[in-house]
């Protein structure tokens, strides 16, 4: 009578395992993590570049061939530094308004002073190619010794 007794107790069913996985923990933790993402996005700045800054140079050139390059384009080309007036008269500026102008006129004044480093100086508004593109067509003409101005 005791079998019979036990067996109406559990009705007269054997107990499963579930074997399922228990996911709200899982769920609270992504939410707390997007919330973090969604906070936390907006205080980066991703088109921000800390460009390095340059001191001056141990030994910076008595003469050289300086490009300013301004942001619509046009680009004045002169011979600048502290012994620029005693370059026979070639002083004066030239302003060019395209780079085929430009490359011709460092052609020029590096034929007339094949030892003159030449000193790109250009609008921080400019775009980045320009800038680049100037540099290497001044190398591409045979020019050794060219730098970027900084402040």
């Amino acid at each position: 009578m005791a079998s019979s007794f036990s067996g109406s107790l559990r009705g007269g069913r054997s107990r499963k395992f579930k074997s399922e996985i228990n996911v709200v923990p899982y769920i609270d933790v992504m939410l707390v993590l997007l919330v973090i993402f969604m906070a936390t996005a907006p205080m980066t700045d991703p088109s921000v570049i800390n460009l390095p800054t340059a001191g001056k140079s141990a030994q910076p050139p008595s003469e050289y061939i300086q490009v300013s390059m301004k942001q619509d384009g046009s680009a004045s080309v002169k011979i600048g530094g502290s012994g620029a007036s005693g370059a026979g008269g070639t002083a004066q500026s030239v302003t060019t308004a395209s780079r085929t102008e430009l490359v011709a006129t460092l052609r020029d004044l590096h034929a007339a002073h094949p030892d003159m480093p030449v000193m790109i100086a250009a609008d921080k508004e400019i775009k980045y190619e320009e800038v680049i593109q100037a540099l290497s067509e001044a190398k591409k003409i045979g020019i050794t010794r060219v730098g970027l101005a900084t402040r």
